[in-house]
């Protein structure tokens, strides 16, 4: 009997479980069925939106700017070179490097003994011709006076011949007495021709003295250049460098002793290319008077100085590119020859263009505008100029439309994007703080500290943000309604 009531339960729970197993069995076919039975169903794509930051397009007059990098020189740069050899002697205490001196001023004198003996010895040889040319005049008055005596023993020999040949013509002379004439005569005509020679010889004395005068006054004049070439003298206002000399240094003729810089006439020198050259030319082909801005940067404290574009360089020069240009600065306060600067001209003004930044033209000059339903659409526009980061166009149709400041790869025509205008997004709002009661406080925090699948940094600002006098409401209204699932 025991047996058969354990046979009979066994039995009956085998067919329970054969029947549930059978009525699972419907249901995982009915669903299958279902399932297999109904359409599919294709989730709806939503198209996704970009945000732009978008600037507006204003056409204006506007002056571009050519930058470039120069070096500042100086426009007068002298030499300072002995004339003649020696030791230095009376040297300025600003003859040293660095040292300002005056226009004419005294900077250091080669000893001036043989020079000085040499004037000495011109100036008597000069005392020397005008004494020789004196005496010549005296002699040269002489020989005249006795050229005039000659002539006039001439003049009485010939009347005496005169007298004889009459006597003679009466039968009172004799032909003796003719002949006795005649010799004198021929004799006082032959101290004529001496005294005529011994004038033209005191005539070319006088002009020997004179030449010999004239090159003795040339070497006067030779040796006073000498002894004021022992002198070296400042030519202009300037300061010394180079100085290589101290007193009492033996020099050579010619030798380097320093160079005097003009530190107030100062110009800037650049090359430029040869399309920015032709930018800075007129009508006519010279250059333009343009305003030159010259920046020089000292660990961030920049010196600056304006001046004028003056000239440009006459060739090329081997191996170079491009066109040298030069611009005199006006005081030029801070800058010294040699600096490297950074030079800035402001080239003609240009109407009708737009500046942009050079974010929003691509590599084949179009920009993306903004047109109906904030899709983007491919404008070309010309690109005449780059400042910096921004880039001046001009094109047709633009005016007061937004382009995209920031082009991206993800970004062409057709896409929706929203725009982002400066200043049109509003500050933030600061969130609202609520004050919690102790009791609600510590269910709050029981409740985070229990939440295991928190991660540990996101319960770590949220027990701070609780731990406040204040707490943000959003925060508590999130943390309840989770609290409340």
């Amino acid at each position: 009997m025991r047996f058969l009531r354990k046979s009979l339960l066994g039995l009956f729970l085998l067919s329970l479980t054969l029947g549930l197993l059978a009525y699972a069995g419907v249901l995982v076919r009915d669903a299958v069925q279902a399932r297999m039975d109904q359409e599919p169903r294709v989730p709806t794509a939503r198209e996704r939106v970009f945000a732009v930051n978008v600037v507006p397009v204003a056409f204006e007059t506007v002056v571009p700017e050519l930058s470039a990098f120069g070096e500042v020189q100086s426009r007068r740069t002298l030499e300072l070179r002995a004339a003649v050899g020696g030791a230095l002697l009376d040297l300025a205490p600003e003859f040293v490097e660095g040292g300002r001196v005056e226009a004419g001023q005294l900077l250091a004198r080669v000893d001036p003994a043989d020079a000085e003996a040499a004037l000495a010895r011109a100036e008597s040889d000069l005392l020397d011709a005008q004494a020789e040319q004196r005496e010549a005049e005296r002699a040269i008055g002489l020989a005249r006076d006795e050229l005039t005596a000659a002539q006039d023993q001439v003049a009485l020999r010939e009347n005496a011949l005169k007298r004889q040949n009459d006597l003679v013509a009466r039968n009172v002379g004799t032909a003796a007495a003719v002949e006795d004439a005649e010799l004198a005569l021929s004799s006082a005509r032959q101290a004529v021709l001496t005294r005529r020679q011994a004038v033209a010889t005191a005539e070319a004395r006088i002009d020997q003295a004179a030449t010999q005068l004239k090159r003795m006054e040339i070497a006067l004049d030779e040796a006073g250049r000498r002894l004021a070439d022992t002198e070296i003298r400042a030519q202009f206002t300037g300061t010394l460098s180079e100085v290589t000399v101290v007193a009492g240094r033996l020099v050579s003729a010619n030798e380097k002793l320093a160079s005097l810089v003009d530190l107030q006439d100062l110009e800037v020198a650049f090359r430029v290319s040869t399309q920015q050259y032709v930018r800075l030319l007129d009508e006519t082909g010279g250059l333009r008077p343009a305003q030159v801005s010259v920046t020089l940067d000292v660990f961030g404290t920049n010196i600056t100085a304006q001046g004028a574009l003056s000239r440009e360089g006459a060739a090329v020069g081997e191996g170079q590119t491009g066109r040298l240009l030069f611009a005199s600065l006006d005081r030029p306060r801070g800058f010294k020859p040699g600096d490297f600067v950074t030079v800035t001209l402001r080239e003609a003004a240009l109407e009708g263009v737009a500046r942009l930044p050079a974010t929003a033209v691509d590599a084949s000059g179009s920009v993306l505008l903004v047109g109906e339903e904030d899709r983007l659409e491919v404008v070309p526009v010309t690109v005449l100029r780059r400042q910096g980061d921004d880039v001046l166009i001009r094109a047709e149709g633009l005016n007061g439309r937004e382009v995209v400041a920031e082009r991206t790869p993800l970004l062409g025509a057709g896409i929706k994007v929203k725009p982002l205008r400066a200043g049109g997004a509003a500050a933030p709002e600061a969130p609202a703080m609520v004050e919690l009661t102790e009791e609600r406080r510590a269910k709050l925090v029981a409740f985070v500290e229990g939440n295991t699948r928190m991660p540990q940094e996101a319960k770590t600002r949220l027990l701070a943000q609780l731990a406040q006098p204040q707490v943000p409401a959003q925060t508590v209204e999130r943390i309840e309604s989770r609290m409340g699932g």
